[in-house]
């Protein structure tokens, strides 16, 4: 038999008021932050699954991010090689007039004269920086101008003239993921970009009874080569052709030295590795404390040079009124350049059409992710408010009830 106090209809009374007003406090709490998940106890499944699709999405809109990054720096450097591509236009279309035979020596100079000027613009084009002020034609080191331009005397009573242009940058190159395990490069080296001909080095050095004294590896454009001890030259040479380089090597039939030369316009980047001498003992670098590309031994042969080069002979040329190598090689130079810069701006135009679908494709699966996470986790706003309604009146109707049924206490009678 259970005993029955006064108290006991009070305190059951504001257990179930307060048992009430939790309830509504929580579907308030519901309504104003749009989820019915509050607490992980709500509904353990449902928030595992939100937790997923959320993650997931903070990676889409980072991928989306990305590509928008990307294609940004890209019209950035497509702007500027096609205004290149314009100035080298410009520069074949003066060799051609030089070569034809009708213009004096007067007539050449002033052609050399504005094709010094496209050499200096050529210049500033490929030294130019990006929005966030970084060089974009430096591969990863971004925080100095890439080409530096050296000047020599032109003469009595002329100005100083550029002469050679050395690429300072590196043959890095960055990449940012675009979608899972998926990565697009995002920097164009300059030493590539603006490179007009397959570079070819020629060592003078005999290598037919070379052998590797010890183990160690090389790098040939930025692909590690590694070689044993006791390879011969032809070993090397497999090597070097196996190892997916942009670059192809033999045996000069003349002679008889190494031969390394890339498969596309670009400059030869060479270093030694660790424990390694090979490139040194065959002549092709001087020293492996010297950075490349002021490395190559001086005694090698080198052919092929950059669309500078190929300016710098033209202006030269017209200088010197050579119409016959104006017509042949002054011409062929700003074809070779074209060739190369138009391949670059075609490569980046085939890059941005791949990432305006990928960003496309990537916005819709950021809305089915969404409305994955919506359905599992968002309130039903009517069912939710009906539901408060209905808590409130009920809350209303206890609140009223029990203060009519209340009995009297003893102490009411000692008044």
């Amino acid at each position: 038999m259970n005993r029955i106090s006064t108290n006991m209809p009070n305190d059951n009374m504001q257990f179930f008021l307060r048992e009430r007003t939790r309830a509504m406090e929580h579907l308030q709490n519901q309504v104003a932050t749009q989820s019915r998940i509050q607490n992980l106890r709500d509904d353990p499944l449902s928030a595992a699954h939100s937790t997923r699709y959320r993650s997931y999405r903070v990676r889409l809109e980072r991928y989306g991010e990305n590509m928008q990054t990307i294609m940004s720096r890209n019209q950035i450097v497509e702007g500027n090689l096609q205004h290149g591509t314009d100035m080298i236009q410009r520069a074949r279309e003066l060799a051609v007039q030089a070569a034809n035979g009708t213009y004096t020596r007067e007539d050449l100079r002033h052609m050399a004269v504005e094709v010094n000027e496209i050499l200096e613009q050529m210049v500033e084009i490929a030294n130019s920086r990006g929005s966030d002020g970084t060089a974009i034609f430096g591969g990863d080191r971004t925080n100095v101008l890439p080409f530096r331009p050296l000047t020599g005397s032109a003469g009595a009573g002329e100005s100083s003239r550029i002469t050679e242009v050395q690429y300072r940058g590196t043959i890095n190159r960055q990449a940012s993921e675009v979608s899972e395990n998926s990565f697009i490069e995002t920097n164009f080296p300059g030493n590539s970009v603006f490179w007009s001909e397959n570079q070819r080095i020629t060592s003078r050095v005999d290598a037919r009874d070379y052998l590797v004294a010890e183990h160690g590896s090389f790098s040939v454009n930025g692909v590690e080569v590694p070689v044993r001890e006791g390879d011969t030259v032809y070993s090397v040479i497999a090597r070097i052709n196996d190892s997916g380089a942009p670059v192809r090597a033999r045996l000069d039939p003349v002679f008889s030295g190494i031969v390394l030369e890339t498969t596309t316009p670009q400059q030869l980047w060479l270093e030694e590795g660790p424990n390694s001498t090979v490139l040194q003992d065959l002549g092709l670098l001087r020293g492996a404390t010297d950075p490349p590309p002021a490395n190559i031994a001086p005694d090698a042969q080198v052919a092929g040079g950059s669309v500078f080069d190929a300016l710098i002979s033209l202006r030269d040329q017209m200088y010197a009124g050579d119409q016959e190598a104006i017509g042949s090689r002054g011409i062929l130079g700003m074809d070779t350049s074209l060739d190369a810069m138009t391949g670059t701006l075609g490569r980046i135009g085939a890059v941005n059409a791949r990432l305006e679908g990928s960003w496309a494709r990537n916005e819709g699966e950021i809305l089915f992710v969404r409305g994955q996470d919506s359905r599992n986790t968002d309130v039903d706003f009517a069912e939710a408010v009906t539901e408060l309604r209905m808590l409130e009146a009920t809350h209303r109707a206890a609140l009223s009830v029990s203060a009519r049924i209340m009995q009297p206490t003893l102490l009411d009678f000692l008044r």
